[in-house]
């Protein structure tokens, strides 16, 4: 019996402090409601009345577009550096006055100059112009995704946090271990003899 009366001794007046907590809990819950709904009205009416208290965003966050409606940014990977314009057009990609497809005839280094279009929904929506000098066609092609993934966080900055998920703006910092003297190459020792 004891069993059963510990569960209606919880509802009896000996448990109310709790019971009274989750009350308050609740007019809590309301009066916060209440007032959050209080500061909003009268903050959205100056915004309704005053369009340029929203155009006062921080200057970091605008784009930055030349006089053409382009974004300029520089990528680089290995030892290779491009520079790369983007501005809205049919997706053309133009590498050092050519073509992607005859530039970087591997679809794997195409592949990786559209990654940055594809994870932020953008494919075909840009035209990229740009010079790459140095390193390999590998490098050349990290240098050249690189440089889009900035230069679309120039344009739309909206896009970073897409692009900083994805990893596309971090400069990969991994280039060609320099030789050292008395090794063959960076670490290749010279062969062993015992006698």
């Amino acid at each position: 019996m004891s069993d059963d009366d510990a569960p209606d001794k919880a509802g009896q007046p000996g448990a109310q402090p709790g019971g009274a907590r989750g009350a308050q809990t609740f007019q809590g819950l309301g009066s916060l409601r209440q007032a959050m709904a209080a500061t909003t009205r009268p903050a959205a009416t100056p915004t309704t009345a005053s369009p340029a208290a929203l155009a006062a965003a921080p200057i970091d966050v605008q784009p930055k577009r030349d006089e053409l409606g382009r974004s300029y940014a520089t990528g680089k990977r290995k030892n290779a550096v491009a520079r790369v314009w983007i501005k809205p057009g049919q997706g053309k990609i133009e590498v050092n006055g050519r073509d992607s497809p005859v530039y970087f005839a591997r679809p794997v280094l195409r592949m990786l100059l559209n990654q940055p279009f594809v994870v932020t929904d953008r494919l075909g929506q840009f035209d990229v112009w740009c010079t790459v000098i140095g390193g390999g066609l590998s490098g050349q092609a990290g240098a050249v995704r690189h440089g889009i993934s900035k230069a679309l966080t120039y344009y739309e900055p909206g896009l970073r946090p897409v692009l900083k998920h994805g990893g596309f703006l971090t400069r990969d910092s991994r280039v060609v271990e320099r030789k050292k003297y008395g090794k063959h190459k960076a670490r290749r020792r010279p062969q062993y003899s015992k006698r």
